[in-house]
């Protein structure tokens, strides 16, 4: 397993895959398939062999669909909320 590889893909994986998506238009695993291959399309450009990357398939598969199928989406004001009354009564509840 390259570590140098994985670190690399999950850094990519972070940068490039946004949480959710629309199921209606594309499913989740063929979105997850799609993204697969452009990461490794970007792999390639980035000089990592074959021999890194092959290996290292079935363990980033579970991490790109876990992403695309995530469709919790931050709310900037409920976290301020909850900030704000923290800070109010100093207790954290």
């Amino acid at each position: 397993m390259s570590k140098r590889f994985q670190n690399w893909a999950e850094t990519w994986i972070e940068d490039n895959i946004l949480h959710g998506g629309n199921p209606d238009i594309e499913d989740y695993n063929a979105r997850a398939r799609r993204l697969m291959d452009e990461m490794y399309a970007a792999a390639a450009v980035a000089n990592f062999s074959d021999l890194e990357t092959a290996e290292e398939r079935k363990h980033l598969a579970p991490l790109v669909l876990a992403k695309v199928s995530d469709d919790t989406e931050f709310d900037y004001n409920t976290f301020t909320l909850k900030y704000l009354l923290a800070a109010e009564f100093e207790d954290g509840d």
